[in-house]
């Protein structure tokens, strides 16, 4: 420890470390590919004059991070010809960022008023390209970190996410302006380095585990559905799924809608860029923050717990927006609070997946868990949001999204009572280092 860092107080310590500096820089590498697809593009497509109908319809460009478990097992087993000698991870890491880099780079130069197709190419291209990095970046920090590091590990990754999220997607709004999205969009792609620096920087991660290279169909269909597998002969394997599966639903509907409501009731992309970009910044990093106090004295099931709640009743602040009308104290109220939840969930909600993975199928198992930890939403945003807007008005549509979040908390609270929300934690959550190593 530094002389400078060892007059900070202890419980500070710990952010400070090798593992969770390097998770923050991949964080932030994570977050930009996503909001590339996401705010950024809804308002340029918002701009163009599209409708609410397509505009809600290109959420499905995210279904490649709700399909990326599908070739998660590639980045687990395959080994890269010439880079791989780097590493399994390092030489997905950098390729991966490679592929990201240019796929942005085509969406930017992809023009709505000529085709909209294009736009939708590039788009699932970035999709693709941002969930394959995501493998990686995940498999390596979840290997990076060591069990006692794990919810500060995820805090600090989600710092990460949004740090790269809110500066890419502020930088490309203000960019935009003053000399079009092409060129907005190519400067951004300077976030992928973060991720490719750790990879060179902190070297194969300490609790990787090489898999064995299958010989023959069978034994690489048998290595290939492995991950599956061993999940889901888990004592409670199913109703951990389930959770995943049904506990961002109403998050989701609400954040993938949030830039039609701003667009709708009138604000400007400055005032998105400072309310939206910057003052939810800010109450994302108290509500991390405050993530890491309940993580650390109400013990990791509890916490999330909490953050569950939090999440749920944060869109009902939207709601209220909505009802206020243009109002920027409104606008900033609504965020802060929805961000602070989000800031907790983030650290506890992340930190509890991550524990669930064996290490001997990192990339598989996170990747599944993600995926399916927003899949409906996005599948009911992309499908029935915009034509639910319209029928009910926003503020109908984010108290119906508070009440789609509540199975999942009640479903938690279920998995405490039940023993099931301990047993299902796999060796990423119990297992150090030099477990691994001797492994």
């Amino acid at each position: 420890m530094s002389t400078g860092s060892s007059r900070l107080p202890e419980s500070v310590h710990p952010y400070f470390e090798a593992a969770p500096l390097a998770a923050l820089a991949l964080g932030i590498s994570s977050g930009f590919a996503f909001a590339m697809i996401g705010a950024t593009l809804t308002t340029r497509l918002a701009q163009y004059g599209v409708d609410k109908r397509a505009v809600t319809a290109f959420a499905l460009t995210f279904l490649a991070y709700n399909l990326k478990f599908l070739w998660a097992p590639l980045v687990d087993t395959v080994r890269l010809p010439l880079i791989g000698r780097f590493g399994q991870r390092r030489s997905w890491l950098w390729l991966a960022g490679v592929l990201v880099m240019a796929a942005v780079a085509f969406l930017g130069f992809a023009d709505p008023g000529e085709s909209l197709f294009v736009v939708a190419l590039a788009a699932i291209a970035v999709g693709v390209a941002g969930a394959t990095f995501d493998i990686i970046i995940d498999a390596y920090r979840i290997e990076l970190l060591e069990p006692r590091q794990l919810g500060v590990g995820s805090g600090m990754s989600q710092y990460g996410w949004r740090i790269g999220a809110a500066a890419a997607g502020a930088l490309a709004l203000v960019l935009a302006q003053r000399y079009g999205w092409g060129a907005a969009y190519l400067a951004c792609t300077a976030f992928a380095l973060p991720a490719m620096l750790v990879g060179m920087v902190m070297g194969e991660p300490p609790r990787h585990r090489e898999p064995a290279v299958p010989r023959g169909v069978l034994e690489a269909m048998r290595a290939y559905f492995s991950p599956l597998a061993e999940f889901v002969r888990r004592q409670g394997a199913l109703v951990v799924l389930l959770f995943v599966l049904i506990h961002k639903i109403g998050d989701t509907l609400a954040n993938l809608t949030l830039r039609l409501l701003f667009e709708s009731l009138g604000f400007s992309n400055h005032e998105i860029a400072f309310y939206d970009v910057g003052i939810g910044f800010i109450a994302l990093l108290a509500g991390i923050f405050a993530g890491g106090i309940l993580y650390g004295r109400l013990g990791m099931k509890h916490a999330v717990l909490a953050s569950l709640v939090l999440m749920a009743v944060s869109n009902v602040s939207f709601a209220a927006l909505a009802a206020v009308g243009h109002s920027n104290w409104g606008m900033a109220a609504a965020v802060g609070f929805e961000n602070f939840a989000s800031g907790i969930g983030g650290v506890t909600v992340v930190a509890y997946l991550s524990a669930l993975c064996n290490l001997r199928f990192t990339a598989t198992q996170y990747a599944l868990l993600s995926a399916l930890a927003s899949i409906a939403g996005r599948l009911l945003t992309g499908t029935t949001a915009g034509g639910l807007i319209d029928t009910m008005g926003y503020v109908n549509f984010y108290l119906l999204t508070t009440l789609v979040a509540f199975p999942g908390v009640i479903l938690f609270w279920y998995m405490i009572c039940s023993g099931l929300a301990d047993l299902s934690i796999g060796s990423a959550g119990t297992e150090g280092e030099s477990d691994a190593r001797r492994n």
